[in-house]
């Protein structure tokens, strides 16, 4: 989405304040000015002098117009785009990406709204740097197949991405395998795992497939996290107290003894269930199933 003309004004006489062109006590152009300068619309140039206020960059003098702030004047320095990404995880961490907009994001950061924007050109890039900055925290392992062998490099690097889905339960909602985001430290994951089966008898498209395979199992188990915790914010139950809570529904179906298999599992002293289990079990199903395609 093109960035709108008052945001981009904004931007360059900002960057020109801080480069010193613009010096504190400089007088800003006037509405008038810019509408002919930039060839605006009025409400346009009333904008960009808007943004810049809210900045704390200007400030109205009587008598001479809009001028540079003094220096330390207004408000605090402006984070940069590392802390705003940092901020937006947090958010997101937090409340889950419903959860983040770029008002909510501007009041954490405590700067006006449209700030954002010149960090970011829209939610999708401020989501892509998220992504990449959780990938860019939590490196690959560092296991070689050569000394390791592919099958404890690909686990690792699965339980690698678990841990990452359960520290952030938004993550795999925002990952697609279809429309990916060119995200470097992402791809950087998916090329360490293509290199755990460079080798190993498959041709480059196998070796591609087969790690984005990996990948796109864990990432679709993880999918329930969010909605496990959404689930557990919206009911204030935790997994064990919704099933104690709906045993006596459960008992009910099955009592008749259609089910009976299902009725020994959930009434076992010793029945183990958790997306960890079912995420450690399907993991291990899918390594043994490439293991026959490699050397």
């Amino acid at each position: 989405m093109e960035e709108p003309p008052y945001r981009r004004i904004a931007a360059d006489l900002a960057d020109r304040i801080a480069s010193g062109e613009l010096a504190p006590g400089a007088r800003i152009p006037s509405t008038r000015q810019l509408m002919a300068e930039y060839g605006i619309a009025m409400a346009t140039a009333t904008k960009v002098l808007a943004t810049l206020r809210e900045r704390g960059l200007v400030e109205p003098v009587r008598g001479v117009g809009t001028v540079v702030a003094a220096a330390g004047a207004g408000r605090a320095p402006d984070p940069d785009r590392e802390q705003v990404v940092a901020a937006a995880v947090a958010i997101a961490d937090a409340e889950g990406l419903h959860g983040l907009s770029m008002r909510r994001l501007a009041g954490q950061l405590d700067i006006p709204t449209m700030a954002i924007y010149r960090y970011v050109a829209d939610r999708e890039e401020l989501v892509l740097f998220m992504i990449d900055k959780v990938m860019a925290d939590n490196p690959p392992p560092a296991l070689t197949p050569d000394h390791d062998g592919w099958r404890v490099c690909l686990e690792a690097f699965a339980q690698l991405q678990w841990a990452m889905y359960r520290r952030h339960t938004w993550l795999a909602q925002a990952l697609s395998f279809t429309r990916p985001l060119p995200a470097p430290h992402a791809m950087a994951h998916t090329e360490w795992a293509m290199r755990a089966l460079d080798g190993r008898g498959i041709d480059l498209n196998a070796q591609f497939t087969a790690a984005v395979t990996v990948a796109n199992y864990v990432r679709g188990t993880a999918v329930n996290l969010a909605e496990e915790a959404q689930a557990e914010q919206d009911s204030g139950l935790t997994d064990a107290q919704w099933m104690a809570a709906h045993g006596e529904r459960i008992g009910a179906v099955l009592a008749d003894g259609r089910l009976p298999l299902m009725a020994r599992f959930i009434t076992a002293d010793d029945m183990v269930w958790s997306l960890d289990t079912l995420f450690e079990f399907g993991l291990q199903r899918l390594l043994d199933g490439l293991a026959p395609l490699l050397r």
